[in-house]
Order: C-alpha cells, then structure tokens, then sequence
C-alpha cells in the first residue's frame, strides 16, 4: 500500500523528531494513539453489523471478484463437453433390418 520499507520509516521518524521537536513530541503521539484505536475501533463496529445483518453462515468464497476472471470462464465453457445431439435418429439408422438403406423420416 505505502511501499516504505524499514529505511525509510526510520528515516521518516528522524524527521518527524527534528521537525516536531521533543517538547510536543508526546502531544502528538497521543493523537496518533487516539486516531489509531478510533480507527480499529470502526472497524470492529463494522465488523460485528455486517455479521449482525448478513448472518454467520455466508460462504465468502462464492463472493470473492476473484473467481469472476473472464479468460478461465471462457476457459471452462469451451472444455464443456457438448450435449449430445439426436441420439435417437442415430439410433433409428443403426436399427434399419437387415439387407435395407437406413432410412431417416425427419430428413426428408
């Protein structure tokens, strides 16, 4: 998300305590723990209205967009196999009498 590693972070702080200065340092880091726990705190409320309202039996698999790729669903539906196609008419040429043309009523 912010792609700092731990460098930059430290670097970051050192910056902050120069430019802050060590006399409102606590002030700030107290805000920062405010504005933290506020934050976890919102988040645990949505968390217990949305298993309030959904319920705890949702399978989230079934919604992850993930599964929606568009090339492995093409993928699938072309290795379907295909239905089978007039299994019966088949049937009625290969159940023609012995010595006679299979005849087929439907085609002509």
């Amino acid at each position: 998300m912010l792609d700092i590693n731990g460098g930059e972070l430290l670097i970051l702080v050192l910056v902050a305590i120069v430019v802050i200065g060590p006399e409102r340092m606590p002030e700030y880091a107290k805000q920062l723990r405010s504005l933290v726990v506020r934050g976890r705190d919102m988040l645990q409320d949505g968390k217990n209205t949305l298993k309030k309202e959904v319920g705890e039996e949702v399978d989230w698999s079934q919604l992850d967009p993930r599964q929606y790729d568009p090339r492995r669903i093409v993928r699938e539906a072309l290795n379907e196999p295909t239905p089978p196609t007039r299994a019966a008419s088949v049937r009625r040429l290969t159940e023609a009498p012995p010595g006679q043309a299979p005849f087929d009523a439907e085609a002509t």
